[in-house]
Order: structure tokens, then sequence, then C-alpha cells
């Protein structure tokens, strides 16, 4: 870019000048004294190449060429100064646009809080909200196409943070007509033999394995049966009488007609939420959002939000 021909400082000197169209209530209002006033005047139209004022005994006025310069003069300090208020909004994470990922198990417990937080705080953020499961937000945290996340059983990636928001129980998802659904508790061992549906590994890794691995505490091998992406498909293929499936307590919130949702008896048995973004110092963007996540300062331990659905 070519330095500008003109300094901003004599555009707002001759801008006040020509308001008050006197010298001495323009170097008050802009807190010089009148001498160097006229020495940036003076610079001024030397750099336009013609006079800009009519300078006459206890009178001022401008001159066709400074009523000409004056309204681009207007405009470009006001163009500065739009720039510099959006410049501070942007530095301080108060404007702009975040992308955020979540996880869909998330829509009725956690995102509606969360966003409702960070649009108090921040109201003149754009959001881009996009719904993914684990891996997907992992490697779109990664690759850059997010800017933060907030994901169930988050891997142990190197090249992200995350912070704890909340932990949950599990459930035993079972038809309504199952046998096992008229007791308040479930043994997870009499779920043994009966298919599962799952998650396929690859669209979560950490959160099937931490299901599989409760089976497993518990004695047996989940026979694995239906798959589907989300857990509101989970709860529809078991409400079909596909399967049973362990999840996470919020899909309660899912409130499906043919399911039966009920504690087990492994309550130690749970899963974690965090809200995720790349390492090294986030952005003041992130850092806020992550603020309205823990509702605190983002350098604060877990806040209202973080605790337990159970």
């Amino acid at each position: 870019m070519d330095r500008p021909e003109l300094a901003l400082g004599q555009l707002h000197a001759f801008a006040v000048l020509a308001e008050e169209l006197h010298f001495g209530r323009a170097a008050e209002r802009l807190g010089v004294a009148q001498p160097p006033l006229s020495r940036q005047i003076h610079r001024l139209e030397e750099r336009v190449g013609h006079r800009l004022l009519v300078r006459r005994p206890g009178r001022i006025s401008l001159t066709e060429a400074g009523r000409e310069l004056l309204p681009a003069a207007r405009r470009a300090l006001e163009e500065v100064e739009t720039g510099l208020r959006a410049a501070r909004l942007a530095g301080s994470g108060l404007s702009g646009r975040l992308r955020i990922g979540f996880a869909a198990s998330l829509a009725t417990t956690v995102l509606p809080g969360v966003l409702r937080a960070f649009r108090d705080r921040c109201p003149q953020v754009e959001l881009d909200i996009r719904e993914m499961t684990t891996a997907p937000q992992t490697a779109a945290l990664l690759g850059g196409a997010i800017d933060v996340g907030l994901m169930r059983e988050p891997p142990d990636e190197p090249g992200l943070a995350a912070r704890p928001v909340l932990s949950e129980g599990f459930v035993a998802v079972l038809p309504a007509a199952h046998p096992l659904a008229a007791r308040r508790t479930v043994p997870l061992r009499e779920l043994a033999g009966e298919p599962f549906v799952l998650l396929p590994r690859d669209a979560g890794p950490t959160v099937h394995d931490r299901i599989t691995g409760v089976c497993r505490a518990a004695g047996f091998e989940p026979r694995p049966g239906q798959r589907a992406v989300e857990w509101q498909t989970v709860c529809a293929l078991v409400a079909a009488g596909l399967g049973v499936s362990l999840a996470p307590e919020s899909v309660r919130q899912l409130r499906l007609a043919g399911v039966a949702y009920r504690r087990t008896d492994h309550p130690e048995a749970r899963t974690t939420v965090a809200v995720c973004h790349r390492r090294g110092e986030p952005g003041p963007l992130v850092a806020r959002f992550v603020a309205a996540v823990l509702g605190g300062r983002a350098d604060e331990g877990a806040g209202p939000l973080a605790g337990n659905l159970i």
C-alpha cells in the first residue's frame, strides 16, 4: 500500500478549523497553540498545492479547493474512527465471526445455555454453528475449519486443548416393552447377549470405547447390532425393537415414544463433555466463548455450567 499523501492530523486540524472559521477557537478545541495549528494548515496546503483558506482580519473562509476537500476530510476521519472501533472490538473478542462445532446430544442440554450466555456477552459476534460428531469435529478444529467445539469425550490429541464442562452418567436405553424396563435400576450384566445399537467407532472413538468399556466392566462384551451416528437415531432404533443401548443421561431429553431410560448399577461410569480449541494462546473470540461456557473468566475453573446432569 502506498504511503498516504495527506496526514490524518492535518485533515483533523483542517476539519475543525473549517467548522470554527477562527484560529483561536479551533486551536482551543484541538488543545494546541495557534502557531502549530497554522503550520499544520500550511503543510496541508503545500501538499494540496492550493490555498484552502482565505485569511482576512477577523475573518476566515474556505476557498474552492477547501470546500472540495472538506467532505473528503470528514469521510476519511469517520472511516478511520469506524475502523478503530471495529479493530478494538475485534481485538477484545467483541465482534467478528466464531465457528462452533457441537455434539448433537448437547442440543437440548448444554448448547442453548452456552449460546445465550455468549450472546449476552458478545451480541455483535456472528455465530456459525455446526452439528458434528467427535471425530469430524476434531479434524475440523485441527484443520482450522472451526474455531471451538463442544464435544463428548474429546480425544487425547496433542494439538487440542480441552476444558471439562460437565460430567454425566450413562443410562440403559430399552424398548418400552422390554422386561427390564419395569425396573428403576438395570443391572448391566443382564444386558449381556442383547443386540446393542452403537455409535460407529470412527464417528467417536472415545465415546464408543467408553461404552464398550462400561459393558466389559460389567462382565460382558456388547453384541453389535445396528449402528447410528446420532443419539436420536440410536434411541429411535431401540424404540423400534432393534436392540438396547447405553447412552449419556442427557438423552432423556429426547422423550421418544416407545423408549425407556433406566439408571444402571454402574453409577461410577460417566462421560465428560468439554469445550475444545486448538492448543496455544486462543484468540480473543475463542477466549470469550470459553469463558461463557465455564461461567467466568477463561482462566478460571469450571463455572455454573460445569457439574453433573444427574
